[in-house]
């Protein structure tokens, strides 16, 4: 099935008022920043969205899928859920090698075709991540032993190549150290939409629209101007640069200039 949009109905806030808001329509190849203070509300959405609310969470918000209730399959059939979670915790990871977690995940996805298409494929999905991370993965390396940016990297990749859920959720992802455009640029090009709870202006200013959340609801829908959009583009330049030093620094090489002049971001 093809997840051309989710719809958002408005639910209640902390003290029971109704969300300013009626409906909110995201559409396929949509990036949605959700931004606001600690205690705000961020993660019930996320919540709310997970498990494709139907008015029986605390905030009574409803989600429709192509204008549809959604099927149940959606939630329990891990061959059919629509929606993946990157989370800022990566305390799920199992004592196993890259390798063997791609494929097992592979198999319960029911992507395995045949063992060649299946070294084809966890191969891409290696060396997509290694384009965010500026540590390399190797496959048979441990995944108890992958830092925070490898890890996140890895499930970035994963996410874009197996998961394939249309939808996607991410929890403060610039906590990882990884070229954090890039690996929202990779889901974007499988036409995902995707929910980022965020505090980075780099992030919330590449959206296509944010919720500013408050008490609990939704209080204000900002749609990103072109100006957000280039101020986007020049901070996430610094950032590159910045992980670039941070590279060369833990590589042992001496650092001899700063660059100045920031050029458009790939």
């Amino acid at each position: 099935m093809k997840i051309k949009k989710i719809t958002i109905f408005a639910g209640y806030d902390k003290k029971r008022n109704k969300e300013l808001f009626e409906e909110i329509d995201i559409c396929a190849g949509q990036k949605v920043g959700i931004v606001g203070p600690t205690g705000s509300g961020k993660s019930q959405l996320l919540y709310d969205i997970e498990k494709l609310a139907q008015g029986e969470t605390k905030t009574k918000r409803k989600i429709l899928i192509n204008d549809e209730a959604p099927l149940k399959e959606f939630k329990f059939d891990p061959t059919k859920k629509i929606i993946g979670y990157l989370t800022q915790h990566m305390n799920f990871m199992t004592d196993a090698t890259v390798y063997n977690f791609l494929k097992t995940h592979i198999e319960i996805r029911g992507k395995y075709q045949t063992e060649e298409d299946t070294e084809k494929l966890i191969d891409k999905i290696i060396d997509d991540a290694n384009t965010v991370t500026g540590e390399k993965i190797e496959k048979d390396v441990n995944l108890l032993i992958l830092s925070g940016g490898q890890s996140r990297a890895l499930m970035v990749a994963d996410l874009a190549h197996v998961s394939e859920s249309p939808i996607i959720l991410i929890d403060e992802i610039e906590n990882a150290g990884i070229r954090i455009k890039k690996a929202l640029e990779m889901l974007i090009k499988k036409g995902k939409i995707i929910f980022l709870v965020t505090h980075d202006p780099v992030l919330a200013l590449d959206t296509d629209k944010r919720f500013v959340m408050k008490k609990g609801a939704i209080n204000k829908i900002i749609h990103t101007s072109a100006e957000e959009k280039e101020i986007a583009n020049h901070l996430s330049w610094i950032n590159n640069h910045v992980l670039d030093i941070r590279e060369d620094v833990r590589n042992g090489k001496q650092i001899e200039k700063l660059k100045l002049k920031c050029t458009l971001v790939e």
